[in-house]
């Protein structure tokens, strides 16, 4: 049986990254191989690409080819690979993540993204996407709190308003996808949320 490819996004502080070792567990104990992952990053090649990403100086069009070059070794290389062999792959953030960065707060083109979607992916898409959503107002206190910020998260709270809008408009255009949690609250609260999607939609 061919694998479930399950997504994690949401604006920086929003929490998301903490849960998906809980669900990673939670599979695990229901009998299932599970392969955890993120983007940009992945494989060795991929976490190279990461560091330029996260830390180095460029514009937007550079930003989104180099995104999507990591992507497609990230896929080739490790994804694809895992799917085939019937595993679960969790991947904190894969294209909504570009998609509600570059094009939502970015304001790069939408149809140059689409674009590389395609050339990139060749129809591969999440089967489940949970986006943690919560306003920039809350994630930039969390933000503060937890660690020094990388190039994204030193943005202000109107790019984070429009990366969250991004997403929004990704969920809009495919709803069957996506399962919205409201990551506002505490940290059992938000796993509930997690968990009771799980069930309804028979994931485990």
């Amino acid at each position: 049986m061919p694998g479930r490819f399950i997504t994690f996004e949401g604006i920086d502080g929003a929490g998301k990254s903490s849960h998906i070792e809980a669900l990673a567990a939670g599979l695990r104990e229901r009998g299932h191989h599970v392969v955890v992952t993120r983007e940009p990053g992945g494989t060795p090649l991929a976490e190279r690409v990461r560091e330029l990403v996260l830390h180095a100086p460029m514009d937007a069009l550079t930003e989104t080819l180099l995104v999507f070059a990591a992507r497609r070794d990230h896929l080739t290389a490790q994804i694809e690979p895992a799917l085939a062999r019937g595993a679960t792959v969790l991947c904190d953030r894969f294209t909504d993540a570009t998609f509600a960065y570059q094009g939502g707060g970015r304001g790069f083109d939408l149809a140059v993204l689409t674009q590389l979607e395609h050339w990139v992916q060749q129809g591969r898409q999440p089967d489940v996407t949970f986006w943690f959503d919560l306003s920039a107002e809350l994630a930039a206190q969390r933000r503060q709190a937890a660690r020094s910020p990388d190039r994204f998260e030193q943005q202000d709270e109107a790019f984070f308003e429009r990366v969250r809008a991004g997403y929004a408009a990704r969920r809009d255009a495919q709803p069957q996808r996506f399962a919205v949690i409201d990551a506002s609250g505490e940290r059992e609260a938000v796993w509930s949320q997690i968990a009771a999607a799980m069930d309804k939609g028979g994931w485990w």
